[in-house]
């Protein structure tokens, strides 16, 4: 990789002049990658939407050191194909990237950003980036910006003011990159941190930011009582991590601060194996010749809990399984948070994109990064940028069969939402509909605000609640009078949806955003593979709809179509137990569905229910369908009970149709 060119003033900085254009079309991605020197409207239209599936695929983040930087955009499709190899980037030595709207959507992985700068990758130009990838890459030194004119600045040599790349950045955020980065800053500036008293006449406010201001910190770099825009600090109720991201934290922290470590309030860190139980069976994994590569990484987990004392849930193999006496708690990572630990009135952090999935009980709960995470660990101080909230009205009742899912598949395909109207904001999720929702229906709200590119997601708690923490928890909760939103609180818009109006839904191929009621679906769309779980839709009414539809199967004699196989993966084990004690099993194996223990499973690439071959279809309850996610064959996203009436009649159908067609 050739070395970048000096500049005279040290805070301004050259880039070598080669730039890599992400474009719609793979030809103008090859000709950018061979070195011509293609104009902005030569590489036109840029590729949107470039997700972190895209520029890290899921085995490659088995690796989490300098290797990553032979794989970046070895996922990215131009079209029908996948443009860029192994070692690409860093053999033509390209420093600058540049892309279209809602770069890096999708999962939280910072091994993304990561593979980009360890590739040689120094600054990342796009119309918008999603927040976790943005704030990722800060925390790197990796410098992100939004100006289109920088590209015929760096290709005729001149250098640029750092200040200039960081214009319209926020304190925090500018700080952080001009440290290096994250943990550089921590070191810095974050020796002395104090819980911020809460400000005295405060006006109207979100849920959110009444949650945000009880748990703000003070530093000598952020404000004690941030605004919307600002960098702050906050402390977090509870940390927690999963496998794809403690090796690397770990690898991070020891080789900045030494061991042992110094971990602050380890007794609210949890730590999960949720995506690797049945990575043997991964054709990904496989394959490639990972799967010692992930028991090494699920091996560093353990050894860094272990070396902390740290609380861990181990999921089950098929053959643990059958010997549990019912005592081991397991399952994905944010869908156990909402069972055993999230409280209202909380702030949660993950290493996983859908965290927000605990909003559903009324606590602030976002995703981060490996750096966040690691800094997390040793401070206790949670970054983020304080953002503007969206209130997503959920008018009437849904319709018979229509679940949670539709409603979200519908607000994905909102043209709002599809331009970026959400990004980076709070979506409080209120209405007649949501007040009719069960806890676990509005967590498929919450948990899938990731795909509709916010921030977080939030319900206000009330009754059900209250109903759900006591009855599927033991904990006997009082609301205090101050967990709602005022009266008067400012919002950066309103969404408002007719539920009476939601179809069932479905999103095409290639994006969570490509929604489209079933029934405007022309031709028929024959399935291979019917796969429900994930955290999304493995929950306790997410397998009550399975059941509802299976059951009604079996009754009639009928199986899952013999050219289609139904995948049913609980999303933890006390759903798991809730089927068992329910009888829902019976009607599950007499259609012929493969039970499945708890784990992220497919919807990762990480087990059985994923394609294997690019002419496969697959209709999958999990959150987003982006090129590779599920294997390489076509995903359809749909709602539980479409999932599994698809699976019986072998085509992508709803529950109505097939009662229509089969009563």
């Amino acid at each position: 990789m050739p070395a970048s060119l000096p500049a005279a003033d040290p805070q301004a900085l050259r880039f070598a002049p080669r730039i890599l254009f992400l474009s719609r079309s793979a030809g103008v991605v090859e000709r950018s990658l061979a070195g011509e020197a293609l104009q902005l409207a030569d590489a036109a239209p840029l590729r949107d939407d470039v997700s972190t599936d895209e520029i890290t695929p899921l085995p490659i983040l088995t690796h989490y050191d300098d290797k990553l930087g032979r794989y970046p955009y070895t996922g990215l499709r131009a079209g029908d194909a996948t443009p860029i190899g192994t070692d690409a980037i860093r053999a033509q030595g390209i420093e600058v990237v540049v892309a279209g709207r809602r770069y890096g959507k999708g999962s939280s992985r910072e091994h993304s950003p990561a593979a980009e700068k360890l590739a040689g990758v120094r600054l990342v130009i796009a119309e918008s980036f999603e927040r976790i990838y943005r704030q990722n890459a800060d925390n790197i030194g990796l410098i992100t910006s939004t100006d289109f004119g920088l590209i015929e600045r760096i290709r005729a040599g001149e250098a640029i003011a750092l200040a200039e790349l960081l214009q319209g950045r926020d304190r925090l955020a500018a700080g952080i990159l001009e440290s290096g980065g994250l943990l550089r800053f921590g070191q810095r500036f974050m020796r002395d941190i104090r819980t911020a008293a809460e400000a005295d006449g405060a006006g109207p406010r979100t849920l959110f930011e009444k949650i945000v201001a009880r748990h703000a910190l003070a530093t000598a770099f952020t404000p004690a009582h941030p605004g919307t825009g600002q960098g702050a600090f906050v402390r977090a109720d509870w940390r927690f991590t999963h496998e794809y991201y403690t090796g690397m934290a770990a690898h991070m922290l020891h080789a900045t601060f030494g061991r042992p470590l110094a971990l602050r309030d380890a007794q609210s860190i949890v730590v999960f194996e949720d995506h690797t139980s049945y990575v043997e069976e991964s054709p990904a994994h496989v394959r490639g010749g990972l799967v010692p590569n992930v028991q090494r990484m699920v091996q560093a987990q353990r050894e860094f809990a272990q070396a902390y004392g740290l609380r861990t849930h181990r999921t089950l193999t098929e053959s643990e399984a059958a010997r549990d006496d019912g005592s081991n708690r397991a399952g994905i990572s944010h869908a156990m948070m909402a069972e055993h630990y999230a409280l209202p009135g909380q702030l949660v952090v993950g290493t996983d994109s859908h965290t927000p999935h605990s909003g559903a009980l009324g606590c602030v709960a976002f995703g981060v990064g490996t750096t966040d995470m690691a800094n997390a660990f040793v401070t206790g101080a949670v970054r983020m940028t304080v953002p503007p909230s969206l209130r997503v009205v959920l008018d009437g009742r849904l319709p018979a069969g229509v679940t949670a899912k539709d409603v979200v598949l519908h607000l994905l395909a909102l043209p709002f939402i599809c331009e970026g109207g959400g990004v980076g904001q709070v979506f409080e999720f209120c209405g007649e509909a949501v007040a009719a929702m069960s806890t676990d229906e509005r967590a498929t709200l919450t948990n899938m605000t990731a795909e509709l590119g916010g921030f977080t997601g939030i319900v206000a708690p009330d009754a059900e609640t209250v109903r759900f923490l006591r009855e599927r928890r033991g904990v006997d909760f009082h609301l205090e009078p101050w967990m709602r939103s005022d009266e008067g609180a400012a919002y950066a818009h309103t969404l408002r949806v007719d539920c009476a109006a939601v179809p069932p839904m479905v999103a095409r191929p290639g994006d969570p955003g490509n929604g489209v009621a079933l029934s405007q679906v022309q031709a028929p769309v024959r399935v291979d593979i019917a796969y429900g779980g994930s955290c999304t839709a493995g929950k306790r009414e997410d397998f009550d709809h399975y059941h509802e539809v299976l059951r009604w199967a079996a009754d009639r004699g009928l199986k899952v179509a013999p050219h289609v196989q139904l995948f049913l993966q609980f999303g933890t084990t006390a759903v798991r137990d809730h089927c068992i004690a329910q009888g829902y099993l019976d009607a599950f194996e007499k259609v012929g569905a493969r039970m499945l223990q708890p784990s992220c499973g497919a919807c990762g690439n990480c087990g059985p229910g994923g394609s294997v071959s690019r002419d496969q279809v697959t209709v999958s309850a999990i959150n987003r369908n982006f090129p590779g996610r599920g294997g390489p064959g076509q995903v359809w996203l749909a709602s539980p009970p479409t999932v599994a009436a698809s699976a019986i009649a072998g085509e992508l159908v709803s529950f109505e149709t097939l009662r229509r067609r089969l009563g």
